[in-house]
C-alpha cells in the first residue's frame, strides 16, 4: 500500500478522485466508501448501499458539477444502470466512479494551497459551496500546530455550527484533528504538493466524512 501511494505522490498534476481519496484513507482521513466502474457488469454486487452518486473520474476533470459529471440520490440498481449508460456516452474515454452517500452533516472546506509569499498554507473554512461566496476562511502556514488549528476555528464566522448552534451536532475537536492531520501530509510531500481542497466534508457529533475531494501535485 506504502508503495502504491508513493507512486501516486510521484505523479504531476491533478490526481483522479480514486487517486485522491486513496491517499486520504492511507493518512488516517475517512472518506466515502467507492468503486471504480469501467463496464455495466461491474454495477452488479458492488458492495455499496444505496442511495449511491455516479461520478465522472478523471484527471482531467477537476471539476465534475460543471461538465454534468455528477449524479446524485440513485436509488437503485436499475437507475444506476441507466446513469451509467448515459455517462458512457457523455464520458467515453473515461472511469466512473459510484460513491456512497453519506449521511449530510455541517459543511466545511479544508485544504492546501501554494502562497506566493508563504509557501504551502493550511486552510479552513464553513460553508461548502458557499465558501467562495462568504469568503470566510482561515489560513495558518504548514506545519500548523494544534493550537494554530484552534485558532483558525475560532476565526471563522461560522464557527457558531461547530459549538451547538441551534442545536446542531457537529464536532469541533474533529474538525480541528482534521485541519492538523491535512497540514501534517502537506509538511510530508511539501515539495509534492500544489493545492488540495477537501470539500464539502459533513462534520457529524462524532466523526466527519470527506465528501469530495482534489489534490493537484507540482
Amino acid at each position: 500500500m506504502k508503495k502504491d501511494i508513493e507512486t501516486l505522490l510521484e505523479k504531476k498534476g491533478a490526481l483522479a478522485e480514486d487517486e485522491v481519496k486513496d491517499i486520504l484513507k492511507y493518512y488516517n482521513i475517512r472518506t466515502t466508501k467507492y468503486k471504480i466502474v469501467k463496464k455495466e457488469e461491474d454495477l452488479t454486487n458492488l458492495g455499496l448501499s444505496f442511495p449511491v452518486a455516479l461520478k465522472v473520474c478523471s484527471d482531467k476533470i477537476l471539476h465534475k458539477t460543471d461538465v454534468g459529471g455528477v449524479r446524485l440520490n440513485i436509488k437503485d440498481e436499475d437507475e444506476l444502470k441507466k446513469e451509467f449508460r448515459r455517462f458512457k456516452k457523455k464520458f467515453p474515454k473515461e472511469n466512473l466512479l459510484v460513491d456512497q452517500m453519506a449521511e449530510k452533516g455541517v459543511e466545511v472546506i479544508i485544504g492546501l494551497i501554494q502562497d506566493p509569499t508563504f509557501g504551502l498554507c493550511v486552510m479552513a473554512g464553513v460553508g461548502g459551496i458557499y465558501t467562495e461566496l462568504y469568503k470566510d476562511v482561515s489560513f495558518r502556514v504548514v506545519p500548523a500546530t494544534r493550537e494554530d488549528a484552534e485558532e483558525m476555528i475560532e476565526e471563522i464566522k461560522g464557527k457558531k455550527l461547530l459549538e451547538g448552534f441551534r442545536n446542531i451536532k457537529a464536532s469541533k475537536t474533529q474538525v480541528i484533528d482534521l485541519i492538523k492531520n491535512v497540514s501534517d501530509i502537506g509538511q510530508k510531500n511539501i515539495d509534492r504538493v500544489k493545492e488540495m481542497d477537501l470539500n464539502p466534508v459533513f462534520v457529524y457529533e462524532k466523526g466527519y466524512c470527506v465528501v469530495d475531494a482534489k489534490l493537484v501535485l507540482k
